[in-house]
């Protein structure tokens, strides 16, 4: 596995760095239609596993990411939540979807997260029906790490925090 494993990464490294950027990784991800990774996703995936903060991956951050995606399963629960097969996850599958990941928001968020991540509008003016999954992914992530940011500053585990906007916008701005 780390001999193909190295070897992706280095058909991944187009300018033979040693580095992987954004770009380059985008141009490796595709999703199950075999349409790239959404950039947006790309990056928040780097700003994961980038440890030394670089803006680049090595190999050895390239493994991490790359054990995230297959270990976590990402591919799997997709398609497990994409009920009707349309390749892409609806409302009701985001619902089960993140119920499933304990997470139960109320329909007007998951109306919320359904406009945000979905692609771009179509030339009537609507959004999509769906999520594909790499989109899929970076919902996810951002649910968990916006849940974890609460719960540390819901120091009474009461589901209710006060802060100042100081502190709100360091704790948004603070994540990838």
């Amino acid at each position: 596995m780390h001999d193909r494993l190295w070897a992706w990464f280095v058909a991944v490294d187009e300018d033979r760095s040693g580095w992987i950027t954004a770009r380059e990784l985008e141009a490796a991800l595709r999703n199950g239609d075999w349409t790239p990774f959404d950039l947006d996703t790309v990056k928040l995936l780097m700003s994961l596993f980038d440890v030394d903060r670089n803006g680049k991956i090595g190999f050895n951050e390239f493994q991490g990411l790359w054990k995230y995606i297959k270990a976590s399963d990402w591919q799997n629960a997709f398609r497990h939540f994409d009920r009707d097969r349309s390749g892409t996850i609806d409302a009701n599958e985001l619902r089960s979807a993140l119920s499933q990941f304990g997470y139960n928001l109320s329909s007007h968020l998951i109306n919320l997260v359904q406009r945000k991540y979905s692609s771009s509008i179509d030339v009537y003016g609507h959004y999509p029906s769906g999520i594909t999954f790499d989109r899929f992914v970076r919902a996810c992530v951002v649910i968990k790490q916006l849940t974890e940011a609460f719960e540390r500053l819901d120091i009474h585990r009461t589901g209710v925090i006060q802060i100042d906007y100081d502190q709100f916008m360091s704790t948004v701005l603070s994540l990838p």
